[in-house]
């Protein structure tokens, strides 16, 4: 490659990400206008979206989470549809099953319709209330793209993303993620309460005559190419050597100090890949052509906080992720 061919290859990569940055920040915009005082919320949400993975979302009820997936599906262009997840939720009901058809002729024939999996943008609601057999129907469709139905593969559409919720107070009658399908979640986003101010403009603009309704900022054809684009930004060496040693330091016996016998168990190389990816889409959102350690640092809790558990002991002793996860952050700000 001349080098004439790659400043032409680099000035594109610029242009596309100026454009891919508008198209985010205006999309970041619109959902505003309709999800209020949830910023990080929103933020995450798009990043993981931006980076190609999925999003855990842990809030109360009624703190505007199946209204943001809704959304998004509107602001991004992408077909969306919500399973309510309950006990009684069989693998076939999200996946889709088998009929018996016979045509006029008198054939029989097995037919294949479609379950509620196959969209663009799938929001897996209370995903803890389904049984184990259930949640893992989610499993290969999350990692593979597709899902096997009576030995047949069929291929889920493009981009494909599940945004779950789960409520992280009431645990009855719930069966817990087990940590591989925790695993598959890029991040865990919490949804918390909006301030005053922001409640007060959700009093006004939802008991109104009118609501303030999402506009469309990109097409699904749009939004793959800005996936695609995330991959291409370079990456420097210390924002590289930020992500291995934070993820490194969160593993079990990796820790030193008060944190040695803290960790159970800790993130594998998927962390550092949805790092990877994650930092490089918060820097395009912001107008930023490469990441920084800045960035590591504040997507370090989302993405490491679903994939790490502390002993008994730390727990007796008062100690929470989100504190290890600040302890070990510290080192490479």
């Amino acid at each position: 490659m001349t080098a004439e061919t790659a400043e032409r290859m680099e000035d594109a990569i610029v242009r596309a990400a100026e454009t891919t940055a508008a198209q985010a920040r205006l999309a970041r915009a619109n959902i505003a206008n309709v999800i209020f005082g949830q910023p990080s919320v929103i933020d995450q949400t798009l990043i993981t979206i931006l980076a190609g993975g999925h999003a855990l979302l842990v809030g109360l009820p009624g703190l505007a989470k199946t209204k943001l997936v809704e959304t998004l599906g509107i602001v991004l262009g992408l077909d969306a549809r919500r399973i309510q997840f309950t006990p009684d939720l069989m693998p076939s009901d999200i996946l889709g099953s088998e009929v018996l058809e016979e045509s006029a002729s008198g054939k029989r024939a097995f037919r294949f319709l479609k379950g509620p999996v196959f969209t663009q943008l799938l929001m897996a609601d209370e995903i803890n209330r389904a049984s184990p057999r259930t949640q893992s129907a989610l499993l290969q469709a999350m990692q593979e793209y597709h899902v096997t139905v009576a030995g047949e593969r069929h291929d889920l559409p493009k981009p494909f993303h599940v945004l779950a919720t789960q409520n992280p107070l009431e645990q009855e009658g719930t069966y817990p993620l087990p940590e591989a399908q925790l695993d598959r979640f890029l991040m865990q986003v919490d949804v918390g309460y909006p301030d005053l101010e922001a409640e007060r403009k959700i009093l006004f603009d939802t008991t109104g005559s009118e609501e303030t309704k999402p506009k469309q900022a990109m097409s699904w054809d749009d939004l793959q190419a800005a996936q695609r684009l995330v991959r291409r930004l370079p990456v420097g060496e210390s924002v590289v050597e930020a992500i291995l040693t934070l993820v490194r330091s969160a593993r079990p016996g990796a820790a030193t100090g008060e944190l040695a016998q803290a960790i159970a168990w800790g993130p594998g190389p998927r962390a550092s890949q949805a790092l990877m990816l994650a930092v490089r889409a918060r820097a395009l959102i912001d107008g930023r052509l490469a990441p920084s350690v800045d960035d590591v640092v504040a997507l370090a809790e989302p993405i490491l906080k679903h994939r790490m558990a502390l002993s008994f002991s730390a727990r007796a002793d008062g100690l929470t992720v989100e504190k290890v996860i600040a302890t070990l952050v510290k080192p490479i700000r």
